[in-house]
């Protein structure tokens, strides 16, 4: 059910700030059209991601780029090895490419940069 309404919210945009159970903390920085790239937008997000969390599968409609502030993530994509990103290292996700973060014990605080294609759904999930 937290899956469900965390993946609803998410899909609708329901920001600045989205809380799901306890922990997990989507808030968006900016949001605003790129003036010399016509159709896109730039999303600048702080994501805080619990300890043993798996997040829904899903794609974005542009490049993200995520800024580990503190702790350790996993990053997984479908047809590419996992990798592990700690504090201070940047992660590069392709344009519409199925991922999602997995925390183990210590969680992970997140600084999220996304080129996007302007009206569209921030996320689309696939499971």
């Amino acid at each position: 059910m937290k899956n469900t309404l965390f993946a609803l919210m998410i899909i609708f945009g329901a920001s600045p700030l989205i809380s799901w159970g306890a922990d997990l903390k989507l808030e968006n920085l900016l949001k605003t059209k790129l003036e010399s790239v016509e159709g896109t937008e730039v999303i600048v997000s702080k994501v805080e991601v619990p300890p043993n969390t798996s997040l829904p599968k899903h794609w974005h409609p542009g490049e993200e780029f995520a800024y580990v502030i503190s702790g350790i993530v996993t990053l997984w994509q479908e047809g590419k090895p996992e990798i592990v990103f700690k504090e201070g290292e940047v992660a590069q996700i392709p344009y519409k490419q199925v991922h999602t973060a997995i925390t183990g014990s210590e969680g992970v605080s997140l600084l999220i940069f996304r080129v996007h294609e302007h009206g569209k759904p921030e996320r689309i999930n696939v499971e």
